[in-house]
């Protein structure tokens, strides 16, 4: 049986998300949340039936029954989690959830030139860090 209420795949080598990984571990008492870092050597994007594009491009949370979230949703899931469920009906509000999307959509497209992460003009996702085995 799984104790958690949301897994959620983190590029743990983005520091501002990394930031954020910490902070939710500190608040996880009861620990409700499965961190799973997509930076790590060990983890393959195909054990879940993905490809790495699709956890980089944006983050990616999996519910104990197998349903895929990813977005802003993650958030809300893990917010809840950590026993903050007062705010997810307020990130649903016309406007609020539109903005919301807005800017994680942003976020995630820039991420990796805004962490210094970018080896040219372009940010694509470095070939090394793609694990697909």
């Amino acid at each position: 049986m799984n104790t958690w209420e949301v897994e959620v795949f983190f590029d743990g080598e983005c520091p501002l998300c990394v930031r954020e990984i910490n902070m939710m571990k500190r608040l996880d008492r009861k620990q409700r949340i499965r961190f799973t870092d997509i930076a790590s050597p060990t983890f393959r994007a195909k054990a879940y039936g993905r490809d790495m594009d699709d956890f980089m491009s944006r983050i990616q949370g999996r519910l104990p029954g197998g349903e895929w979230i990813e977005g802003v949703e993650v958030f809300r899931r893990l917010y809840g989690a950590i026993g903050l469920r007062w705010l997810i009906p307020l990130t649903r509000l016309p406007g609020i959830s539109h903005l919301l999307d807005a800017a994680y959509t942003i976020f995630a497209k820039n991420r990796l030139r805004w962490t210094g992460r970018c080896d040219s003009d372009t940010c694509e996702i470095p070939a090394d860090s793609v694990h697909s085995s």
